[in-house]
């Protein structure tokens, strides 16, 4: 464990004494506005949460009956049960809850994908749309406890990069906001909203254009070239910035040559092994045949873990979103059918309903490319690796901003990950990757105080990750039950 802790602590320092200006993705705290003041908690500019066990987030084990003190958006001490509290402090006796620090969402997204028309046999209408949830998205995220989250490529970039602004000044209610630009998508892209790009210049120019706007990452997509995706690289890197990718006709071990700094789904979208994979073409198995051939323990996954260990290349798990591939391993949750609206979570049982109804063997290379990217998570990380988290929450109703988020933490944890471990991947990894560990992922004197407190204690039940209660964003105390009320039956909506 100390070791793996070691060689992540080399891949931030060589990341980040690389990467040049630091993106604003954290803006100066300020009082929360009109509009903010309903979903406030606690607002007293000295707070002290009492008999409170502190999951630190270092991957640490669980410290019982601690104080901890915030003053100023900062988290000021903490200590044993009977640290003095400030003068003129708010005091809340905790006892029985938990306290981490904000999760930080990696893969998460500010729209839903909706499928028109679509039946109980799964058929639907071209083409494919992608609305977004500017509304219900930011509240469900920090209703969760995600502080921090990634944008991980934009449809509606604009709308995005003013939602940002919007909550920075004070005038809306969500986490804070990584922008990445809209997707670096090559030709023959599914979604109609998508811009095509046509050359490597055209690539550099998108990533300058957005860069100027004020995105602080990029993401390529599935149908990208090597020479389009070598233009983003260079021209994001020149600005300081990071770009990721969901691959497909480039590889993990293109990718990682050409200087990508993450990649995202785990492994199941490497295509180096997908039979018939042409140069630039997004092959027709999109990486599952790569994935079941590619056992934890075989050469080509020594060699390529070797490499991205090597090149400093991160890795996103977005386990909640490949897990309802797989019959009967996610639980349906009613506190997240309850968000959507009534035609998305139709939408959603009609697509559940088509995977766990089948019969078991149609899906039985979804259930053992699942469990080989486990392993290959799992061996990434022994071997110094930086993984990080998100759910990808798209058309997917089983996988909803927030609740995705946590639904992650407790599937790494299946996956074989002590709860400590795995909230570090949510937490400290994230701010890693993001250049921002002085600042947010742990529960550390000194940091911003982006807190969560849980009823229960995640690191003997994980599933109390799910029993946020209130989440504190640079020392503000927002109420998760009345976040979630206010977008009760929306999402899908706006």
């Amino acid at each position: 464990m100390l070791k793996r802790w070691i060689l992540g602590s080399a891949w931030a320092l060589v990341t980040l004494t690389g990467a040049g200006a630091q993106p604003a993705i954290l803006a100066p705290p300020v009082s929360p506005g009109a509009a903010v003041q309903p979903f406030v908690r606690v607002s007293a500019k000295a707070v002290v949460l009492r008999h409170v066990q502190v999951i630190d987030g270092t991957g640490a084990a669980v410290q019982p009956d601690r104080t901890v003190v915030v003053a100023d958006g900062k988290i000021a001490a903490v200590g044993g049960p009977d640290m003095a509290a400030p003068p003129g402090a708010e005091v809340l006796d905790l006892t029985g809850r938990t306290v981490m620090p904000g999760l930080v969402g990696l893969h998460d997204h500010m729209y839903y994908i909706a499928r028109p028309n679509m039946d109980a046999a799964g058929h639907s209408e071209p083409p494919l749309v992608v609305p977004q949830m500017t509304f219900s998205s930011p509240r469900l995220y920090l209703a969760a406890g995600v502080t921090t989250m990634r944008t991980t490529g934009s449809v509606e970039p604009y709308a995005d990069l003013n939602v940002k602004s919007v909550i920075d000044a004070g005038g809306m209610v969500g986490p804070h906001m990584d922008v990445t630009g809209p997707y670096l998508e090559g030709a023959g892209s599914p979604f109609i909203q998508m811009h095509q790009l046509k050359d490597p210049e055209d690539a550099r120019r998108t990533v300058a254009f957005w860069a100027d706007m004020g995105a602080t990452s990029f993401k390529a997509y599935m149908n990208i070239t090597r020479a389009e995706l070598k233009a983003a690289i260079d021209e994001a890197h020149r600005r300081g910035l990071k770009i990721t990718g969901h691959l497909c006709s480039v590889t993990y071990p293109e990718a990682a040559t050409l200087g990508i700094d993450d990649l995202e789904h785990g492994f199941f979208v490497n295509t180096q092994l997908d039979p018939g994979k042409q140069p630039d073409l997004c092959s027709q198995g999109t990486g599952t045949p790569t994935l079941l051939a590619m056992t934890p323990d075989s050469p080509a996954a020594n060699a390529l873990i070797k490499l991205l260990v090597e090149h400093h290349v991160a890795v996103t798990s977005t386990l909640p979103v490949f897990a309802e591939r797989v019959p009967g391993l996610t639980a349906l949750n009613p506190r997240a059918m309850a968000v959507l609206t009534t035609e998305a979570r139709e939408a959603y049982l009609y697509s559940r309903n088509l995977v766990n109804q089948a019969p078991r063997e149609r899906y039985a290379d979804a259930a053992r490319a699942y469990q080989n990217d486990l392993a290959l998570e799992r061996k990434f990380v022994a071997a110094g690796g930086l993984l990080l988290a998100g759910p990808d929450p798209t058309g997917n109703g089983g996988v909803i901003p927030g609740f995705g988020d946590q639904r992650g933490v407790e599937l790494l944890v299946q996956a074989g990950f002590e709860p400590e471990e795995a909230i570090r991947i949510a937490t400290l990894n994230g701010a890693t990757y993001l250049g921002l560990a002085d600042k947010i992922g742990t529960v550390t004197p000194g940091k911003d105080a982006d807190l969560v407190v849980v009823k229960g204690d995640p690191s003997k039940a994980i599933a109390d990750i799910e029993n946020v209660e209130i989440v504190f964003k640079d020392g503000v105390g927002y109420d998760s039950a009345r976040l979630l009320e206010s977008v009760r039956g929306r999402y899908g909506q706006y």
